[in-house]
């Protein structure tokens, strides 16, 4: 993990505990063949589905469509609506739109805070999972992806 990015997350944590902010990200499931594409940030911990914060005055589809190619240089040729779940761990008010695409163009390059971007296959996912990328992936091996509830 680079250091100062770790520094920086973690005094933006603390903002976030004082200030209760409300904030809209996106999260992007990328499946091909029976893989997923996961993403290890450069401040931050674990394995997780690629997305961010949604900018003002976009959607949520263009804005999990940015995130897509940013962070791993995915152009999402089709996309499908998920749900939308909460976060409100360490005093945030989060709300996460979940979208997939199996219809995608992936050229691997990725923005500067991702440190690592791997493609997973779903029988065999790593053990450092994020807890709310676990909880989603689980979903969707089971079948059974619920429109709403805790990210």
């Amino acid at each position: 993990m680079n250091p100062i990015l770790r520094l920086a997350y973690l005094s933006l944590r603390g903002w976030w505990w004082l200030r209760r902010p409300l904030s809209v990200g996106v999260r992007v499931l990328l499946l091909q063949e029976g893989s997923v594409l996961l993403v290890r940030h450069s401040y931050r911990p674990h394995w997780h589905l690629p997305g961010g914060g949604v900018d003002r005055g976009e959607t949520l589809e263009q804005a999990a469509r940015r995130e897509a190619a940013e962070e791993v240089g995915a152009t999402l040729r089709s996309v499908s609506f998920v749900g939308i779940y909460t976060n409100f761990w360490n005093g945030r008010s989060d709300h996460v739109a979940l979208f997939s695409s199996d219809d995608l163009e992936h050229s691997g390059s990725h923005d500067w805070e991702i440190a690592e971007q791997r493609w997973f296959d779903l029988r065999r996912l790593p053990r450092d999972l994020s807890p709310g990328t676990a909880r989603r992936l689980a979903e969707l091996c089971a079948e059974a992806q619920p429109s709403v509830g805790r990210w």
